[in-house]
């Protein structure tokens, strides 16, 4: 037999293997086989993954229930105790049980996630030890943000800021309405959203822990007697105290300090109104609503900017006559 027939002959047979394996490729029994295999690995897992994804249901509920039930119980036996300040342990609670709440779910379903790839035959022993080794690898090269969660576990651990605290953070000021351990989240007055990485926090001033303070600086003309000015401060600061609205929200007597400056044109006098956390403002805004009428009422001038003119020695208002 020559190469050539040799060759034509090698061609056929391999033309018939290819034709008899895309025959049988084709036929019913191959896809029947395969539908078979399919039917029956979700017959025997499909049990098991529907279990695995009620128990990580059912987990996460169970946490999130424990966790509010914690926080009433701790929130109520503050309540019993004069001593503990039902807001800030209100604050505080709300604080850490977030942070609770957002660690635990990441444990549950990391682990509903192992089980899984278990129960589809993966071996998890490797993908741990990969996750360890890229783990370390992104340490060395995340600092900034071990920086974040070191310098966020701090914060929660010294209680510098909570959840509903009215703080300034970096020279921005407002409302705190989340803490991670990587980021605290701000809304200021005009309802803008700042978030701040912990690690980058260079100074934080918290305007609302424990309790509050509105401290004022009321001027008063250079005619007027200081004494009978800082009274009526005083009266009006005691009728806000015995008043049934804004009474509870104040601490203490008000502080009226002294005449605290001699302004170009007024006399400065300082005081203070300690109030509970957050209600400085409302309790300052009213108060200067009153101490305006009752300036008023007693004939106390507000310097505002005006020109007076005297004339003589006996400095009298000059008046100006109209003669023809």
């Amino acid at each position: 037999m020559s190469s050539k027939e040799k060759i034509s002959l090698y061609l056929s047979v391999e033309f018939y293997k290819n034709t008899s394996r895309m025959e049988h490729f084709i036929e019913w029994a191959f896809w029947q086989g395969i539908l078979e295999k399919i039917v029956l690995w979700f017959a025997i897992n499909i049990p098991g993954l529907i279990m695995i994804a009620l128990i990580l249901i059912i987990a996460l509920w169970l946490l999130k229930f424990f966790i509010k039930r914690i926080s009433r119980l701790i929130i109520h036996r503050a309540r019993k105790n004069e001593n503990v300040d039902e807001n800030e342990t209100e604050k505080r609670i709300n604080t850490l049980m977030g942070i609770v709440l957002g660690l635990g779910r990441i444990v549950a379903w990391s682990v509903a996630i192992m089980i899984l790839l278990k129960k589809l035959g993966i071996d998890i022993a490797p993908i741990l030890a990969g996750a360890g080794i890229i783990g370390l690898a992104v340490g060395f090269g995340a600092q900034e943000l071990v920086r974040d969660f070191i310098s966020g576990f701090f914060m929660l651990l010294e209680n510098q800021v909570r959840t509903g605290d009215v703080a300034i953070i970096n020279g921005t000021g407002g409302l705190v309405e989340k803490i991670e351990m990587r980021t605290i989240t701000l809304r200021d007055f005009s309802g803008v959203v700042h978030i701040f990485q912990n690690g980058k926090i260079n100074s934080l001033s918290n305007m609302t822990k424990e309790w509050s303070a509105m401290v004022f600086d009321i001027g008063v003309a250079y005619k007027e007697d200081p004494d009978e000015a800082m009274r009526i401060m005083s009266e009006v600061g005691a009728d806000m105290q015995h008043d049934e609205v804004f009474g509870p929200l104040i601490l203490e007597p008000i502080e009226v300090v002294g005449v605290d400056k001699l302004a170009d044109s007024a006399v400065v006098i300082r005081a203070r109104i300690k109030t509970k956390p957050s209600e400085q403002w409302l309790v300052g805004r009213e108060y200067r609503k009153r101490l305006k009428k009752a300036f008023d009422q007693r004939g106390i001038e507000i310097p505002f900017p005006h020109t007076t003119i005297y004339w003589g020695e006996k400095i009298e208002v000059l008046r100006i006559k109209n003669e023809k």
